[in-house]
């Protein structure tokens, strides 16, 4: 279905029907696209703590208070 198609179904059939209506078709469609997506992921879900660690290396031989102080002197405009 074209984009021109469904636009102008939404001008002739969804647009004029009330504010009610419309939101009461909207939770219509989302369960039915909830119902026909169930199982289906583009990306497999991710749990934050697999990043755990990701990275260290970068941080290897930097003091954290020295690299503060040295943020908070570029902040101020100081180099």
């Amino acid at each position: 279905m074209s984009q021109q198609t469904l636009k102008e179904i939404y001008e002739s059939h969804v647009r004029p029907l009330s504010a009610d209506e419309r939101l009461q078709l909207l939770i219509m469609t989302a369960r039915d696209l909830e119902r026909d997506t169930a199982g289906i992921s583009s990306r497999p879900r991710r749990n934050i703590m697999d990043l755990q660690g990701l990275g260290k290396e970068i941080w290897e031989g930097i003091d954290p208070a020295e690299y503060v102080s040295r943020l908070r002197d570029e902040w101020d405009g100081g180099n």
